[in-house]
């Protein structure tokens, strides 16, 4: 499946809080911190950036896929 390019920040922080319980902790300047405890801790950093760099996203899509063991493609289509 092909990457977005138009993702805000503000917008990927709001599709994993709602559909991958990720929960928003603070934000420190223009970069939001999201954690999750399912299935084990993990915190992220996302830059408030409208849109964000397509090597930012993609890393976050990787890193997010990797541990709720879903494929790129399945977070990419819950955008």
């Amino acid at each position: 499946m092909k990457v977005p390019r138009d993702v805000s920040g503000e917008h990927l922080a709001e599709v994993l809080c709602r559909r991958w319980q990720y929960a928003k902790v603070h934000q420190v300047g223009s970069h939001m911190i999201l954690e999750t405890s399912q299935p084990v801790h993990q915190r992220i950093s996302i830059p408030d950036h409208r849109p964000l760099r397509l090597g930012t996203f993609t890393s976050i899509l990787r890193s997010v896929a990797e541990h709720k063991g879903v494929t790129r493609s399945a977070l990419i289509a819950s955008l």
